[in-house]
Order: structure tokens, then C-alpha cells, then sequence
């Protein structure tokens, strides 16, 4: 029996960014950002951290992957992995419309 080649499946595949002509994976433009919040804080303690990360990155990733999309709602829950109804309930707390 011939030994099967272990491929990455597109679930596992790392998000990636184009940053001056190269890639740069969203990992790494998401810890830049952290970085820089952390440092701006002064000083001062964070709080919420979370609720604000999600706050920031749910709204345009919901507008891009309707977008890709093309309004497509069950295509667009489809990408993101998650529950129409789930996507359906996020549209509406931020105000989207399909």
C-alpha cells in the first residue's frame, strides 16, 4: 500500500496577508496590533481585552466573507464555519445587511 502525502486541508490552512509584495500570515499582523495596543496603554491595565478584540475583527470579517460571498448568507456561514442562524444573529447585532 502506497504511502498517502499528508497535505494541510483547507481548514488547517494559515491565513495570509500580502504585506509589500510578500506574504505575511494574519497571525502575525494580529500580534502586531496587540503589541501595539499593549504599548500605548501606558502604563495603564487593559481590561475587556477580549470583548474588544472580537468587536474589532467579527464586524469587517462578516463584511468581507458576505461580500465574497455575494450576500449569499448560507454560503457566507459556510466559509466562516460557523451556523447560519449564528451568522444571521452576528449581521444583526452589528447592523449588516444581506
Amino acid at each position: 500500500m502506497a504511502a498517502r502525502k499528508k497535505t494541510r486541508s483547507r481548514r488547517e490552512a494559515r491565513p495570509v496577508v500580502l504585506q509589500n509584495g510578500r506574504s505575511v500570515p494574519l497571525r502575525s499582523h494580529t500580534e502586531q496590533a496587540l503589541d501595539n495596543y499593549f504599548t500605548s496603554l501606558n502604563g495603564h491595565a487593559p481590561g475587556h481585552l477580549y470583548e474588544l478584540v472580537m468587536r474589532e475583527v467579527e464586524e469587517p470579517l462578516f463584511r468581507a466573507v458576505l461580500d465574497f460571498a455575494d450576500g449569499n448568507q448560507s454560503r457566507a456561514a459556510d466559509i466562516l464555519g460557523i451556523n447560519r442562524g449564528t451568522l444571521r444573529k452576528k449581521l444583526k447585532t452589528y447592523g449588516i445587511s444581506a
